[in-house]
């Protein structure tokens, strides 16, 4: 089976820029050109340097490998691409209302910057994931095979032996070659609103993606925004002072890699994985928004209004980290979930109705002062989620995982009582599914549902036999017996220090860092 082709980071290659910016109206010196050349794309030339694309513009990472060089090929073969539509402001900038993926795919190829460049790697600070380095080198090597690269076109300008008469054909052509160019009249509201239509009538705007443009000075879309570039990429807190700038980009640096981090690999062959898997763009940035909002009791994006200082921003990005700590950290306070047990089927897939769930839970526990009451039971209610899931049924009863969030934490809080009063953890799951308190839930049957013809294993089923086998042998807090994550744990003193307890290898053991640092005591 091929596998899926990336989606290729092109973000960096137009910079953004707010309307606002040195002059609200738009310009009328001079006439607008009515098309652009390749030349006009270069670094060097008068025209690139000034391209923009609106601050609240989405991440420019849409297009696959294969999209970005057919789109190449038929520029270069002289078919009909629709025109790009700018706006041109007082200062001069020349801002993409619509068609910055064409323009930017055209402008990847000229520098060779497919989100690893040159471009790329000043405007991520050398940030740049292996999954942005895999898709960049998935469509350089493609572009290669079936077009050339622009350099290519540009040797065959001056070496014109013994090459495709195809290539040298396009290569003649390239400086007859251009993009039509349609401007928009007006002020910065006129093209604002002009970005909005036509984004939403050609290439609908996402849902999430809707949201924070609509919320984009708002502390929580800012911080959402910081969070999934870990702090890098374009600035949306940039009118903020300095040290508040730098005190957000480190708090989503930190945030970003306690929920995601390390980069979560399939099949699945190790247990240390992030308590976020693998997402999309959209889904991730969806997931962050709403963690950002759930941690921080926000019920509408812009129910906190604009940020002008950046204080707000910083004290929400405070919370999402102090519960990011709290999950799976080395911090004292951290409960230390285990990511497979928790946010993970035995399949490997991640369960984000669990992880809205899990992070409603613990807010719910702090709140009550519930924390000890749930160490208790910890190592029963681990075997009862892991043995008994529920949550999908729940998520799905209730509309999606936001929804269920609530419903979800009651799930939890269910078992937790249950198990508090004595319930035999055999049993809990059958009680809650007999009073029907969480609707018609269906006990975990065993199934031949899956059982498949081929010879070959497939990913999930790989990832289920090293689960199934690696996870018993996981080692567990020497405190209240819950599963202990590879990486992040603390060495406990079974005498403690304040008795006599010295630090030897037989007064050593292994527990969460809230239970040896707090339950314990």
């Amino acid at each position: 089976m091929a596998k899926d082709s990336l989606k290729v980071y092109l973000d960096a290659l137009i910079c953004r820029e707010a309307f606002e910016v040195q002059g609200q109206q738009g310009q009328n010196i001079g006439r607008n050109i009515a098309m652009i050349s390749i030349r006009d794309l270069e670094n060097n030339s008068f025209f690139y340097p000034f391209l923009r694309k609106p601050d609240f513009q989405r991440e420019t990472n849409e297009w696959e490998s294969q999209k970005i060089c057919d789109f190449i090929k038929s520029f270069l073969d002289g078919d009909l691409i629709p025109s790009v539509i700018l706006w041109r402001s007082s200062s001069s900038y020349y801002f993409v209302i619509d068609g910055s993926h064409r323009l930017s795919s055209l402008i990847a190829w000229i520098n060779d910057d497919y989100g690893d460049g040159k471009i790329s790697k000043v405007f991520y600070d050398g940030d740049i994931t292996e999954e942005q380095k895999a898709a960049a080198q998935e469509v350089r090597k493609l572009i290669k095979a079936t077009i050339g690269s622009y350099k290519d076109y540009q040797s065959l300008t001056q070496h014109q032996g013994q090459v495709d008469q195809k290539f040298l054909d396009r290569a003649r052509n390239l400086g007859a070659l251009g993009i039509q160019l349609q401007w928009v009249e007006g002020n910065s509201e006129k093209a604002e609103a002009s970005f909005f239509k036509i984004n939403q009538q050609a290439a609908p705007i996402g849902e999430t993606e809707m949201r924070l443009l609509l919320a984009r000075k708002t502390p929580n879309g800012v911080a959402a925004r910081a969070i999934m570039r870990s702090g890098n990429g374009h600035k949306y807190w940039s009118d903020f002072s300095q040290d508040k700038q730098d005190e957000i980009e480190e708090l989503a640096q930190e945030i970003h890699q306690l929920i995601f981090e390390p980069k979560l690999k399939n099949p699945i062959k190790t247990l240390d994985v992030p308590i976020v898997g693998s997402l999309s763009a959209p889904e991730k940035l969806e997931v962050i928004l709403e963690y950002v909002n759930i941690v921080n009791n926000i019920e509408v994006d812009n129910q906190l209004g604009d940020d002008p200082t950046g204080e707000k921003t910083v004290e929400l990005l405070k919370n999402c980290k102090k519960i990011a700590q709290r999950i799976n950290s080395n911090h004292p306070s951290s409960l230390g979930f285990h990511p497979i047990i928790y946010f993970y089927t035995s399949a490997g897939k991640p369960k984000i109705g669990s992880f809205y769930g899990i992070v409603t839970l613990i807010l719910h526990l702090e709140k009550t002062k519930y924390f000890s009451k749930f160490i208790q039971v910890r190592k029963d209610f681990e075997w009862v989620i892991w043995q008994d899931d529920m949550v999908p049924q729940i998520v799905s009863k209730n509309g999606n995982a936001l929804k269920a969030r609530e419903k979800v934490k009651d799930f939890y809080m269910k078992i937790i009582d249950k198990l508090l009063q004595g319930i035999d953890k055999k049993n809990v799951i059958k009680e809650i599914i007999i009073e029907k308190g969480f609707g018609s839930l269906k006990a975990k049957t065993k199934s031949n549902a899956s059982e498949t013809q081929s010879k070959e294993f497939s990913r999930e089923t790989k990832a289920a036999a090293f689960i199934r086998d690696a996870l018993p042998g996981s080692p567990r807090c020497k405190i209240c017996g819950g599963y202990l994550p590879n990486r992040l744990n603390s060495i406990d003193h079974i005498k403690r220090k304040a008795d006599g307890g010295l630090g030897t290898l037989e007064n050593a053991q292994l527990t969460h860092p809230y239970c040896n640092t707090t339950y314990k005591n």
